[in-house]
């Protein structure tokens, strides 16, 4: 079981925003929907744990959307444009990513909402009739979201409108705080929150409690935050220290550790309750539940399942099913991705628990005409025969052409046809074309601490100790017998080895292109291992564009100047 809320609405004096469901859950209770709450609804105790769940739900538009996943693995290193699909700008970085984009609008209004939800919670506390713990343990939740959406919103856009308390009326007064000034209230939050924060380790919670925000939690993520911060504008010279020891505290101090096997990490159902996740966005099978306050996720639920798949619905001996998914060929992996983060495939089991190889014939027949593979004209297959197969290295025409199903080599790769990310996908959708999903989104997990930590060393000149932190990730992933095999020497560590570890264990997890920024090699390596994307890439990239909305209403300077700027290049 897992945070149970209802979906509700209210008024928060005359601020027309909802406040509706925050986390979702995997066995629902009864919900009544209403709307038109007085003002006072929150100081009940019934309202302030409402309110306080509400805060949680704006993270459905970032994390496990179309917005999100756009938003952080198109036009990386990593993924190029498929066939299909909406928001190619974001491949291309062309005019196509621009001020007016919806998704651009949608995350950040979404994104202010719960931040609106979170300083609502935080000023109401006081007049609220709840024990002075509850108080004390909501506010400390409210301060990890608050800071969590800032976070977001100052990697993808830089300095932003920093609003810390409630907004109760409409206005049109807006301004670009700095950098340094939101880094500096997204580390007051999470380092006022964490002392009020439970210790207890996620999959240790309660039932009634799985989902909210921990005192790990809040240390993963003030890890990440320093270790971001430690290349931006507002650096200092103690970031990387102040995150190697939030990322220790995390691995030594609550209990968690690493699952034996990498592939079990994304098992779907109770799988996802493990010693390794750390914080999860929550999804359901119910539409309801997976709401938002903007109503921008509208019940579509965890949606990453549908943008990694290939075209396998229309090859021969091929239909669209379950268990297969639905493919939208919306992300499809470089070749410096298959080739050389996954290149050692002996020692090392994630790119085969990464990427699905084998197609089972789920719509038979004899003679059936071939597709990609030129090394046979017919096949004959029986339900349940091997339809597809992709070995991942090249195969001779005779090796293929002595298999009885068709054989999908790298030279024959397209956009429709490539390597299949297989750990979102969703087989307990209702039917083949429901695109809902009811994945829990795992937004921290332990491997990344580990990560951090090992960067965070890195950046130290600590290479014993960094070399230390990666090989827990890689010994884990290392296929029965290999676990020596895949260590490394502090020799072996270097900046290119981290950012392939990262891209190994965390591919498609919504992190690369945050990464990338922060590493300030975004521009130059989209233009070495991305070829859709190196002709239009600039370093003004690093930024998204404000959405026009908010430039448009936001009121203007005396002299007709715009009263919150464009970044730079939109």
């Amino acid at each position: 079981m897992k945070l149970i809320s209802s979906h509700k609405s209210f008024r928060i004096l005359a601020l027309t925003a909802l406040l509706l469901s925050g986390q979702a859950c995997k066995n629902v209770l009864d919900e009544t929907v209403i709307s038109a709450i007085g003002n006072d609804y929150i100081n009940t105790p019934k309202g302030f744990e409402d309110a306080a769940k509400a805060a949680y739900s704006s993270m459905r538009t970032f994390y496990g959307s179309e917005r999100g996943l756009t938003m952080t693995e198109y036009g990386t290193d990593l993924y190029t444009t498929g066939a299909d699909g909406s928001y190619k700008g974001f491949h291309y970085y062309d005019t196509q990513m621009n001020s007016f984009v919806d998704i651009i609008q949608q995350v950040w209004e979404e994104l202010y909402r719960g931040i609106n939800t979170c300083n609502a919670v935080i000023e109401r506390a006081p007049a609220a009739t709840v024990s002075d713990a509850t108080k004390k343990l909501r506010v400390a939740e409210m301060k990890f979201l608050r800071a969590h959406y800032y976070f977001i919103l100052v990697q993808q856009w830089g300095g932003v409108d920093l609003r810390l308390t409630e907004t109760v009326l409409p206005t049109k007064k807006t301004s670009r705080a700095t950098e340094a000034d939101v880094y500096k209230a997204i580390t007051a939050d999470l380092e006022a929150a964490i002392p009020d924060l439970p210790t207890t380790k996620a999959s240790a919670q309660s039932a009634s409690d799985y989902g909210r925000a921990t005192k790990s939690a809040a240390e993963h993520l003030l890890a990440r935050v320093y270790l971001t911060k430690a290349t931006s504008s507002a650096k200092a010279a103690d970031d990387y220290a102040k995150a190697a020891t939030y990322a220790q505290n995390v691995i030594t101090n609550y209990g968690y550790k690493l699952l034996p096997d990498f592939a079990s990490v994304f098992a779907q159902g109770s799988g996802e309750i493990n010693d390794e996740v750390i914080f999860a966005v929550q999804y359901t099978s119910d539409p309801l539940t997976n709401i938002n306050s903007a109503n921008t996720n509208n019940g579509e639920g965890n949606k990453l399942h549908l943008y990694f798949g290939m075209q396998y619905d229309v090859q021969p001996g091929m239909k669209r099913d379950i268990a297969n998914d639905r493919p939208f060929k919306r992300l499809r992996p470089t070749v410096y991705m298959l080739e050389t983060v996954f290149k050692d495939r002996v020692n090392d089991s994630r790119y085969k628990k990464t990427y699905k190889d084998t197609w089972l014939s789920n719509n038979p027949g004899t003679d059936l005409n071939t597709s990609f593979d030129n090394s046979k004209a017919k096949m004959t297959l029986k339900a349940g025969d091997t339809a597809i197969y992709i070995p991942g290295v090249e195969w001779t025409l005779a090796q293929r052409a002595a298999k009885p199903y068709q054989v999908l080599v790298p030279s024959a790769y397209t956009a429709a046809l490539f390597p299949t990310l297989q750990k979102f996908l969703d087989p307990n959708r209702p039917d083949l074309t429901y695109e809902a999903g009811s994945r829990d989104y795992l937004a921290f997990r332990l491997a990344e601490t580990y990560l951090i930590l090992a960067e965070a060393q890195f950046k130290q000149g600590k290479m014993a100790e960094a070399v230390d932190a990666i090989n827990m990730v890689r010994r884990r992933a290392a296929w029965p017998g290999k676990a020596t095999a895949m260590e490394i020497t502090p020799a072996q560590l270097d900046m290119e080895m981290i950012m392939q570890e990262r891209a190994r264990e965390l591919a498609g997890e919504q992190t690369r292109w945050m990464d990338l920024k922060r590493w300030g090699n975004l521009v130059q390596r989209v233009k070495l291992y991305n070829p859709d994307a190196s002709a239009n890439i600039k370093e003004y990239h690093n930024l998204r564009p404000i959405p026009q909305t908010q430039i448009d209403r936001t009121e203007k300077g005396a002299d007709g100047s715009p009263g919150f700027t464009q970044n730079t290049g939109f």
